[in-house]
């Protein structure tokens, strides 16, 4: 009997279908992973935040090698469906949100487009004699009074931002005995006050989390936040609401256009 010399065809074509094989087996396998492991996050098994079970612990459970494991979970992280940190391991991110680089859309309007619901908690909703800070940015007399709206904004269940508005009461008066739960201020200014908000100037700054917002947003005590304060303007130009939005440091993200001055 003649052997099959390292160039035999017989010994290439062995070695081929054992790679293509064996290949294929991985891919399936992994395949099979990521469509388990993607349902349980969509199910909530895996809730936003949570973190997954190590490595080692979840191929057991899975009954694949940890390199399988791991090409499902690289996958989903390219999906934006998992994240990972050389301290938490495999987690699960909690929903961002973000407009649009150069759109303005409330809060419900950015959930609305990435298929969420968005919650409203009304903490506050008073009226109040403006400070001189605020009647200078709203163009109106010191002391004038206004609608003070504080509110803890969500999506699907997760605390997202504390929400903090202040509208003249000679603007916002139609305002002041609704009920903002779950409802769109953007919406109700519109709708009730007769007036529309074209545009917004709009600043963002990190900052850490206080002891009165850490249990809102149930992180820890100076935990990273992004506030974001606004004016926002009338298509005519006249302010009609202050704006500052306290957000969790993982659950927004601020996109802009930017563009090069040319002398």
């Amino acid at each position: 009997m003649v052997r099959n010399s390292p160039t035999s065809p017989n010994l290439w074509t062995y070695q081929w279908h054992n790679w293509y094989v064996l290949n294929m087996s991985t891919d399936s396998v992994s395949d099979v992973v990521y469509r388990r492991v993607g349902e349980s996050i969509r199910r909530g098994v895996y809730a936003p935040g949570a973190r997954l079970p190590g490595e080692r612990h979840l191929s057991e459970q899975l009954g694949v090698s940890r390199a399988t494991l791991r090409v499902a979970l690289e996958r989903l992280e390219d999906e934006e469906a998992l994240s990972r940190s050389a301290q938490r391991g495999w987690f699960v991110p909690r929903p961002t949100v973000g407009e649009p680089p150069s759109t303005l859309q409330s809060f419900t309007e950015m959930a609305r487009s990435r298929g969420l619901h968005a919650t409203a908690t009304v903490l506050d909703q008073s009226v109040r004699s403006a400070t001189i800070d605020e009647a200078t940015r709203l163009a109106i007399a010191p002391g004038a009074k206004v609608l003070s709206i504080v509110r803890l904004r969500g999506m699907d269940g997760t605390p997202v931002c504390v929400d903090s508005n202040v509208i003249p009461l000679a603007l916002g008066a139609p305002l002041v005995e609704v009920d903002l739960t779950d409802q769109s201020l953007y919406e109700n200014v519109e709708r009730l006050c007769g007036v529309v908000i074209d545009r917004s100037a709009y600043a963002v700054q990190a900052d850490a989390a206080t002891a009165e917002m850490a249990p809102l947003l149930q992180i820890a005590q100076g935990s990273p936040v992004l506030i974001g304060r606004e004016v926002a303007y009338t298509s005519d130009g006249r302010p009609l609401l202050l704006g500052m939005n306290t957000y969790r440091g993982d659950a927004y993200r601020f996109e802009a256009d930017l563009y090069r001055t040319r002398g």
